[in-house]
């Protein structure tokens, strides 16, 4: 991958930029603020672009809105998110771009897993922090998601995550045929349309997540 590292903090952007470099993959340039992440990544066109949340001036969401201005000049280039705290706002905003992922920061330190999710997120798959998604999809009074199993939501769960029907079957040690029938509930009970290809499953899902918060 060709990657460009946005973090005000400079070791954690330098010891980023060695984990990336380590793993075999180009680094193209770091950055200490998003006011030039735009037309940086619109110039070297990188395989993705990890933003932290919070940064200069406002340590607010400079992050997400270049996210934000980034995906709409740049579509085909990945997007990683990472944030110390759980900010569902900003994940249901983006969710439904291919290439995006949020993590928190923690999950760094998980290097072999991190640099697969970053894989993952380049080539235009989704990654959604499993705190962050249990948020997402925790239910509230009188939300569709009501309707899951305690079993369903955990699929829904690790659905959103990212991983395929295989990767769900691992975790859950179950058969792929099992995880089938899940989804085949979670889909009729959230009226939700079928389809054959995970990532797009996933966004419909969590689009509609982010349908039923926005009316609550």
């Amino acid at each position: 991958m060709r990657v460009v590292i946005v973090e005000d903090q400079a070791l954690l952007r330098e010891g980023l930029a060695r984990l990336f470099t380590d793993g075999g993959h180009d680094v193209v340039t770091t950055l200490g603020d998003a006011s030039t992440v735009v037309d940086v990544a619109d110039r070297e066109r990188p395989d993705l672009v990890v933003l932290d949340i919070r940064m200069p001036p406002t340590y607010t969401d400079e992050g997400s809105r270049a996210a934000r201005d980034l995906k709409a000049r740049c579509p085909d280039v990945g997007v990683l998110l990472l944030s110390q705290h759980i900010e569902t706002t900003h994940a249901v905003d983006l969710v439904s771009r291919p290439g995006f992922g949020y993590l928190l920061k923690d999950r760094v330190l998980e290097v072999g897993d991190f640099l697969d999710t970053a894989q993952r997120i380049a080539d235009g798959g989704s990654a959604l922090d499993p705190k962050v998604v249990a948020r997402l999809v925790a239910p509230a009074t009188g939300s569709p998601l009501d309707r899951l199993s305690e079993r369903e939501r955990r699929v829904l769960e690790l659905m959103a995550e990212g991983l395929t029907n295989t990767g769900i079957a691992q975790r859950l040690v179950v058969s792929e045929r099992t995880v089938e029938a899940h989804i085949h509930h979670i889909l009729l009970k959230l009226d939700l349309p079928e389809s054959g290809d995970n990532h797009r499953r996933v966004l419909a899902v969590l689009t509609h997540l982010r349908a039923v918060r926005e009316r609550s």
